[in-house]
């Protein structure tokens, strides 16, 4: 026999493993909080390199490629040895290694974390040294060395022993000091999340309400957006080479009711689905298992009945609050629920499965 409910309007509230985000922010965001200043982006140093020191579990003699680095890196140090000589190196691994420097940036002589990861056969890398390696860039042309890395591999995962970490073991030989102003203007990036053509016509108009005629900095348009996610300032004549000085107080600026896209994020892994408060369902009837849900803001045919006034918003959230407890429905029913409304094309939001 199926359960019965009705339900109005789904908004949005909080319920054992179901997560809800409320209509409206608690604490008023920042600028800063949904986007960052274009030129401050990681990163990525790579190079390749061997560990030594293994207790047997490097690579096979079947890694060519180990051997010739082997033989390589012997001439190099005024050893040399011909690729021939070494039959097994099971003591050594050729490893990938790559460093990420922070958006920040940092300065020539800092010491970062860096990742080491086998790419021969080795079956592990406890215990064993990575000897000193030069790292290039990602788009490196020519030989420049922007880092050193060195030092004893650690393996936080025994099960995947393939993969270590080096606790400072990378050296940077060069400053990365990330440019963020082009030409007397800043860009600025929205989160991915937050990203949208209105959303970013918002942030441009806001900048430029809160730094025009009685504000700041000047009368002038500052702001304009150039797509769903970049938005381009100019700033001031007031603040050139004091740029800092005006990006600190623009990302410090207030940001009210962004029309972010109505959206429902399913983790069933996390056992939580996450809906937003601007969500809302049109009339439709559910069967899944012994549970039979219709929903409706106004009765179809004599089916329909209104759990509480539509006038209410409030009642609308107790309502679906509510019928979910009542019959003790779990993430895993309410993710299938939400995805079956989704495609008859009555949840009005986006989708996302993580």
């Amino acid at each position: 026999m199926f359960r019965r409910l009705t339900i109005s309007l789904i908004i949005a509230s909080c319920s054992a493993g179901l997560l809800f985000a409320p209509a409206a922010s608690a604490q008023t965001p920042r600028l800063k909080d949904i986007c960052r200043v274009k030129g401050q982006e990681d990163n990525t140093l790579q190079g390749l390199g061997l560990v030594i020191g293994l207790n047997g579990t490097g690579d096979s003699a079947a890694s060519v490629s180990t051997i010739e680095a082997l033989a390589t890196a012997m001439r190099f140090m005024g050893a040399p040895v011909p690729a021939g000589v070494i039959k097994e190196p099971k003591n050594i691994a050729l490893v990938m290694i790559q460093v990420t420097v922070p958006p920040a940036g940092a300065r020539q002589g800092d010491r970062i974390d860096c990742v080491v990861s086998s790419i021969g056969d080795a079956s592990s890398l406890a215990d064993g040294r990575l000897i000193a390696t030069p790292l290039l860039g990602p788009r490196t042309t020519g030989e420049q060395v922007f880092a050193i890395a060195e030092g004893q591999v650690m393996t936080p995962n025994p099960q995947v022993a393939t993969n270590g970490k080096i606790i400072r073991g990378c050296r940077l030989e060069e400053d990365f000091r990330n440019g963020f102003v082009k030409d007397g203007k800043i860009t600025l990036v929205l989160d991915k999340n937050k990203a949208g053509f209105q959303v970013a016509l918002d942030v441009a108009e806001r900048i430029n309400d809160q730094t025009g005629p009685d504000k700041d900095v000047t009368e002038e348009v500052l702001a304009r957006a150039l797509d769903q996610v970049n938005i381009e300032v100019t700033i001031p004549e007031a603040y050139r080479g004091d740029e800092v000085t005006f990006i600190a107080d623009i990302m410090e600026k207030p940001i009210f009711e962004l029309a972010t896209e109505a959206r429902v994020v399913i983790n069933r892994d996390a056992k939580t689905v996450v809906v937003t408060g601007d969500t809302t369902i049109g009339g439709v009837v559910i069967n899944h298992r012994n549970l039979k849900i219709e929903t409706g803001a106004e009765p179809l045919g004599g089916r329909f009945v209104e759990v509480e006034s539509p006038q209410r918003s409030g009642g609308k959230l107790t309502a679906l609050v509510d019928a979910l407890e009542a019959v003790q429905a779990d993430t895993d029913d309410i993710a299938d629920i939400l995805l079956g409304l989704s495609r008859s094309g009555k949840l009005h939001a986006r989708v996302i499965i993580e």
